[in-house]
């Protein structure tokens, strides 16, 4: 009897260092594939972001292809429809095919570069309106903000708002106006274009258009949390404010490498 009590007593510690053992490999077995399937897991995260990170960049280059053909257009019919003050136009136009044939193939520029094409673009603009009329411009650009010639700036983001605001601008109303403020302060981009508009469909025509819809979709790209867009009428009066954090965005810029 005593050698039985033996014999199960020295089975039952094999079974339980058995079982012990096994725990401990199947532990180990099961730690490792779990390593090795975050690991896996890592690199198709990583492969997603490069993949995601490369359709954005063939998006807004066809984005950029069809912007710079249709602001040409644009451009040019402005000057042709007034002849006769194409000669004073000349300079700013210049500055402006400079700019888009060369800085607007660049990822980012300056925002004082935006802000001199901007303010060119706005005067081309302005020789097909009447002298008397209620155009207003105003700016407070503080040029030694530490932004101002940082390259953060998507080129291009001020054409939309200028254009639809002479575009769609009801030139026939007594009342009719176009103001447009241009403003970077503590790294923060600021541009309202408001303007008399033609009550017809002019909403549809902003929601629907090619410049609308490429700046929306740049600027979501681009600056994701970093930027707001709101547009709005009221009693006639259209109004787009956009502002853009350029000082975070540039941050992260910095510390994403």
């Amino acid at each position: 009897m005593e050698g039985n009590y033996y014999m199960i007593h020295d089975y039952l510690i094999f079974i339980g260092v058995f079982a012990i053992f096994f725990f401990l490999t199947t532990s180990i077995y099961l730690f490792s594939e779990h390593q090795k399937l975050k690991k896996k897991n890592a690199k198709l995260s990583e492969s997603n972001k490069i993949i995601e990170q490369r359709l954005n960049e063939v998006r807004l280059e066809h984005i950029g292809t069809k912007l710079n053909p249709h602001l040409f257009k644009n451009i040019l019919n402005s000057v042709q429809s007034h002849a006769y003050q194409t000669y004073m136009s000349l300079d700013k136009l210049a500055n402006v095919l400079d700019y888009i044939l060369y800085e607007s193939n660049n990822k980012y520029v300056s925002p004082k570069e935006e802000l001199n094409f901007a303010l060119n673009l706005i005067e081309i603009n302005k020789i097909k309106i009447n002298p008397l009329f209620d155009f207003r411009i105003k700016s407070r650009i503080n040029k030694s903000d530490s932004l101002y010639e940082e390259k953060v700036f998507a080129p291009l983001i001020s054409v939309d708002l200028i254009e639809n605001a002479f575009k769609h601008t009801d030139f026939l109303a007594e009342d009719s106006f176009i103001s447009i403020y241009l403003e970077l302060e503590n790294g923060i981009f600021t541009m309202k274009v408001s303007n008399k508009a033609s009550l017809k469909n002019v909403l549809e025509k902003e929601k629907s258009g090619f410049g609308s819809q490429s700046l929306d979709q740049r600027l979501k790209m681009i600056y994701s949390t970093y930027y707001h867009l709101e547009r709005s009428t009221k009693n006639g009066i259209f109004t787009a404010e956009l502002k853009i954090n350029l000082g975070e965005f540039y941050d992260k810029m910095r510390y994403s490498g």
